[in-house]
């Protein structure tokens, strides 16, 4: 009996990481930029006014991952934002291997493309040290997401972990997968500051 492998990857052994290793001019195939993990965020300030959103956050964010999300708590209390220690302040999920690559091949192929006048994702959100960042500003564009039962339209953060050194590496990483960036000569060149 065979395993199952993500179509990602899958795609990933097979053809991105010797094209990767090959374009980016790296011999050894251990330092080949990866994807390690993604991890799914939604801030929920007023959390502890309103139980039953919470609940349902956190059941649609367990919905979009296939994973169980978890409620985060404030650490300290910060009375300008009139949270008090322990109060529910966000939901997390973080996705490693299997489930990871099955969430992002159904967020290239069938959620990107339902977001309202979409046009790429910035490439922006790198941050030098191989990882990228966006955000999304609604759930709704999940197929997992049943449009009639949504309490409120929430957006979300979502991270992108991966082993490469620079943001020119991982952007190399992500455009292979198709990830839908938008074009950046900096990154694409490697003249990023």
């Amino acid at each position: 009996m065979s395993q199952y492998v993500p179509r990602l990857l899958e795609e990933y052994n097979k053809n991105i990481k010797p094209a990767l290793g090959k374009e980016l001019g790296i011999k050894n195939d251990m330092r080949i930029p990866k994807i390690s993990k993604i991890s799914l965020n939604i801030g929920f300030g007023q959390a502890r006014l309103n139980d039953n959103q919470l609940k349902a956050a956190v059941e649609e964010l367990t919905n979009i991952a296939g994973q169980k999300a978890v409620i985060t708590k404030s650490k300290k209390a910060i009375s300008n934002f009139k949270i008090r220690e322990n109060d529910p302040v966000g939901i997390k999920v973080t996705l490693r291997s299997v489930k990871m690559y099955e969430f992002l091949d159904r967020f290239i192929s069938v959620a990107s493309p339902r977001i309202r006048d979409f046009r790429g994702l910035s490439s922006k959100g790198f941050d030098g040290f191989g990882n990228y960042n966006f955000g999304i500003t609604e759930q709704i564009i999940f197929p997992e997401i049943n449009y009639d039962r949504i309490k409120k339209v929430t957006g979300m953060n979502i991270n992108i972990v991966t082993t490469a050194q620079s943001s020119h590496e991982a952007y190399k990483l992500l455009m292979a997968f198709g990830l839908p960036l938008k074009e950046n000569k900096k990154l694409e060149n490697n003249t990023e500051k």
